[in-house]
């Protein structure tokens, strides 16, 4: 059933959709459950979980962080974009939780490679829609950037090798 929306083997083929190849364990089985027990409200997810036990999003945290990621951004980045976002990554120390890499780690999810529309999306719902279930850190170092800003940011991510 996951894979209707995040593609084979988690490497998904929609743009608003996020990869879960390659996430890390715990960032799997901790989003699962807050979309289950409705701390973390997700549309597409409605219902979707009702009657998942623990031990089965153990089992699909397990399934899914051990998929190769493969990277959604086709075609080479627009250089001054990128270089914009990479800019605006460095300063704000994307790599300091997400690692310098962006693969993730823990709690934390992987950045490099997702969809950019998926990254841009995320990126507004943080700055413009804290709530239960989200990242108050990422709320607080997304605060201010501008529409542009996050363009840039979700374009570096996405091209990021």
């Amino acid at each position: 059933m996951c894979a209707a929306c995040h593609g084979p083997l988690g490497n998904s083929q929609i743009a608003n959709t996020p990869s879960l190849a390659g996430q890390p364990k715990l960032f799997i089985e901790n989003t699962l459950v807050l979309i289950r027990e409705g701390m973390r409200d997700v549309p597409a997810m409605k219902g979707m979980l009702h009657g998942v036990s623990d031990a089965e999003i153990v089992e699909l945290a397990n399934y899914f962080s051990a998929q190769k990621p493969v990277p959604a951004a086709g075609g080479a980045p627009d250089e001054a974009t990128f270089r914009r976002g990479q800019a605006l990554a460095t300063r704000g120390l994307c790599g300091s939780c997400h690692l310098p890499d962006y693969s993730g780690r823990a709690q934390i999810p992987r950045l490099a490679g997702q969809h950019e529309a998926f990254l841009l999306q995320s990126l507004k719902q943080f700055r413009d829609h804290p709530g239960p279930g989200r990242d108050t850190i990422m709320a607080a170092s997304l605060y201010g950037l501008k529409d542009n800003e996050l363009a840039d940011l979700a374009h570096y991510l996405a091209h990021y090798r």
